[in-house]
């Protein structure tokens, strides 16, 4: 009762007496036709007063123009409080004439209404919608009750119920008690709580529908007894929550006082809990401030209810500190010869992060202490990174333990929560310590590269204390709220590119760069570690399937185009299914795998190298790219049209690529004397740069002298020679830059079939550091200028295919 639903023409407080008496309003005489004002969630009783905030449009120009006439208008409640725009037929039959006692303009625009009920009607016919609706209404009279007493009774009734729900209400006004008494005339009662009535819109309605007034008081009466039922039960619930609370703060004061009698007895230990962390707690090696932080926990914890929420936390809390290695180290293995064999076993190649390991064990063996290194190992995926953090692990006799970090946005993932918000739990790092239960694992730290940043925290900032060996000795989790030592922790982060690592992060790590495998060593890596891998995991045995080199460069050359070795891991998942089918069927087959047999099991080859290597028409140049999968190879294609002197790039390229291609376009302007161009035809012919794939971006500075040979070469029609690709960047002068990602363009050239490499002269040391068994069959020309890279690539003058004019 008294809890009355809003919308948009809504009554914004509680309904008021009428200041008339009923019998006055009676002797009033309306209009036949009246303008509605519908209203949303509640229905308007003669007798009764109520403020309407207007908000709708035709509602607005109703009131407004019954205001201007005689302030009379009739008010009807809508079938669905939902509809926003209501149609005649969304309206109800009945509804009440209604005065406008006043029109206010508020201080937020908004217009409200004060409108005093009169007499109910019956809409006959409406007879327009535009701009309000106006209908043709029929006053209805008041049915008296036959039987008086019983009519009587019921009001007594009604008044009763409604007296006993104020006094149980704890949100109704002691005051309505008064208002109640005060109220004489019946009908006015009925109507004054059927506007109070917590019900329904349409239950509400019916009682305004009905005429015979003992039936309507009936109707109120049965709304009140299941108000007054849903209060008493709401009361017993209430009082059963509260007794409940009673009987856990006397179990509580219980509890001390047993407390106290069992402390007496000298039998302090009786809650198991107590009792369990007492016992973990005698073997612990740990530092003052812990053992004074667990002391200080505990004896909180021994004052506290079992029952309490706090006593849950606080049990966690301590657990915690009982389950971290305090002190709890694994013994590393300085066997040297071992530790190589075990890499060696485990992984095909990457000697330089095999020394690395080797020269800190080396270290560790003769100190005999020392400070973790921070590695992070950079490479395209699939060579390894991740893997090689088990081999470290198992080869320095340590527990491995990895974090991925990919796409983590919440700093508290890294540092943890404070206890004191619900579900808090601490940060990923000392939960990883935990599981393994030692201080001094091989921590994997995995794409570092992809930690998000966003509204909840930097992650990035948070592993600076994480992976700093100046600070993580004393690493500081939000929910431990102690000084945790991390620097007997190996981290090791894995990233695919450098581009998107912080910074000051970068600078806290030692990088390991990793390329990408050869031809040859992904055959040796095949051979030792994924064929029998692969073989296993499909419960094939060694002699129902042989794999030879040539067969395992047949699928590295045509099926697969990548740095490292998952896509091969792959296709010879794919053979395996193939023969795992024969013999599960018992059908004859060949298990020495041919050449001929992999279209038939692979499909159709997917890489083709002839396109790299077949003589192009004058203006296409093939330049090396590095992407964060290995290195790349890609054509830059130059045309000319007649036209302005127009300059078009397409191929979905970067800014700075776009500014390479401007560059280059200048300084064959520059330089048309010593190139045999005519400066004509900077004016006559648009040019055109396009780099094929155009639904790959592409960006960066390197291939800057490839698009000037493009482009010399369709000024000239001078083809570019066969077998020849090129990387580095220019300047308007004319210069030659070193680029980066040598050895992975490099791998690339040579997995595409090409025989010759044009470079900046200063990238030389990059290729010094590149093994030669990589080299093989490449020829390098090293340069410091364009006229350089001109004489090399483009065809000598005799072998002109000629300019289209």
């Amino acid at each position: 009762m008294f809890n009355l639903p809003f919308g948009d023409d809504e009554v914004e407080f509680l309904p008021m007496m009428s200041i008339e008496e009923e019998d006055d309003s009676k002797k009033e005489t309306y209009k036949e036709s009246l303008p509605i004002l519908p209203l949303r969630n509640t229905v308007l009783y003669p007798g009764v007063v109520i403020p309407i905030t207007v908000g709708r449009d035709k509602s607005l120009k109703a009131v407004k123009e019954a205001y201007k006439a005689d302030k009379i208008i009739g008010v009807v409640a809508q079938q669905d409080a939902r509809v926003e725009d209501p149609e005649t037929k969304d309206l109800s039959e009945i509804g009440t004439v209604a005065r406008i006692v006043k029109l206010l303009k508020m201080p937020d625009g908004s217009n409200t209404v004060i409108i005093q009920g009169k007499q109910r009607f019956k809409i006959k016919e409406f007879t327009k919608e535009d701009p309000y609706i106006r209908a043709k209404v029929e006053y209805l009279a008041e049915e008296q009750p036959s039987n008086t007493d019983e009519f009587n009774a019921t009001v007594a009734n009604i008044k009763e119920l409604a007296g006993e729900i104020i006094r149980l209400a704890p949100n109704i006004p002691s005051e309505a008690a008064i208002v109640l008494k005060n109220i004489d005339s019946p009908t006015f009662l009925m109507h004054f709580i059927s506007s109070n009535l917590n019900n329904e819109l349409v239950e509400k309605q019916a009682i305004l529908a009905e005429d015979d007034l003992y039936k309507r008081s009936q109707m109120v009466l049965t709304h009140l007894n299941k108000e007054l039922q849903m209060l008493e039960l709401r009361n017993r619930i209430q009082s059963k929550v509260k007794s409940d609370i009673e009987k856990q703060q006397k179990d509580y004061f219980l509890h001390q006082q047993l407390k106290t009698i069992q402390e007496e007895l000298g039998a302090d230990e009786f809650n198991p809990d107590i009792k369990r962390l007492k016992e973990k707690s005698r073997g612990k090696k740990w530092s003052k401030p812990v053992q004074d932080t667990f002391t200080k926990e505990l004896e909180k914890l021994e004052r506290m209810n079992a029952a309490a929420a706090e006593y849950s936390v606080s049990l966690n809390y301590l657990d915690l500190l009982l389950e971290l290695p305090w002190e709890e180290y694994t013994k590393d293995n300085f066997d040297l010869s071992k530790a190589r064999k075990i890499l060696d076993k485990d992984h095909y190649g990457l000697d330089k992060i095999k020394d690395r390991i080797l020269e800190y064990l080396a270290v560790l063996k003769l100190k005999g202490d020392m400070k973790s290194p921070i590695l992070c190992f950079v490479g395209p995926p699939g060579v390894g990174k991740t893997s090689l953090g088990r081999s470290i692990a198992q080869s320095l006799n340590r527990k491995y333990v990895r974090m991925s970090l990919g796409g983590l946005h919440d700093e508290s993932e890294i540092r943890g929560h404070r206890k004191t918000y619900i579900g808090a739990m601490p940060g990923r790092v000392i939960q990883s310590i935990k599981k393994v239960k030692t201080g001094n694992p091989v921590f994997i730290l995995d794409e570092v590269d992809k930690v998000g940043t966003d509204f909840r925290g930097d992650p990035s900032s948070a592993l600076l204390e994480v992976l700093d060996p100046e600070q993580n000795n004393a690493f500081y989790d939000n929910y431990l709220e102690l000084e945790y030592d991390l620097s007997k922790v190996l981290f090791i982060a894995t990233a695919n590119s450098l581009n998107t690592i912080q910074p000051a992060l970068r600078d806290r790590m030692e990088i390991i760069m990793l390329g990408g495998y050869s031809v040859e060593e992904k055959i040796e890596i095949a051979k030792r570690h994924l064929v029998p891998k692969t073989r296993t995991d499909h419960g094939i045995k060694p002699n129902q399937v042989k794999i030879s080199d040539k067969v395992l460069e047949a699928i590295i050359d045509k099926y697969t185009r990548e740095a490292g070795v998952r896509e091969l891991d792959r296709q010879l998942a794919g053979i395996m299914r193939f023969v795992a089918k024969h013999v599960a069927m018992n059908e004859e087959y060949n298990p020495v795998i041919s050449k001929d047999q992999l279209h038939k099991i692979l499909g159709a080859e997917r890489y083709d190298r002839d396109i790299f290597t077949e003589k192009q028409p004058a203006g296409v140049a093939i330049g090396l790219a590095w992407t964060s999968v290995g290195g790349d190879i890609l054509f830059i294609e130059a045309s000319l049209s007649k036209g302005k002197g127009i300059l078009t790039l397409t191929g979905n390229l970067g800014d700075v690529m776009k500014e390479s291609a401007t560059t280059a376009l200048s300084y064959i302007r520059a330089n048309t004397e010593k190139l045999g161009v005519d400066v004509e035809d900077f004016s006559a012919w648009n040019v055109h740069i396009h780099v094929p794939e155009g639904a790959i971006p592409k960006d960066g500075p390197s291939a800057g002298i490839t698009m000037l040979t493009a482009l010399a070469s369709a000024f000239t029609g001078r083809a570019i020679k066969p077998y020849l690709a090129m990387t580095g960047e220019i300047t308007l002068r004319g210069k030659v830059l070193p680029v980066g990602g040598i050895k992975e363009k490099i791998l690339a050239a040579k997995r595409s079939g090409l025989k010759e490499i044009i470079l900046c002269k200063t990238n030389k040391r990059d290729i010094a550091e590149i093994p030669a068994e990589y080299l093989e069959g490449l020829t390098f020309h090293y340069v410091e200028r364009m006229e350089e890279v001109l004489e090399l690539a483009l065809e000598p003058v005799g072998a002109k295919v000629g300019k289209k004019k």
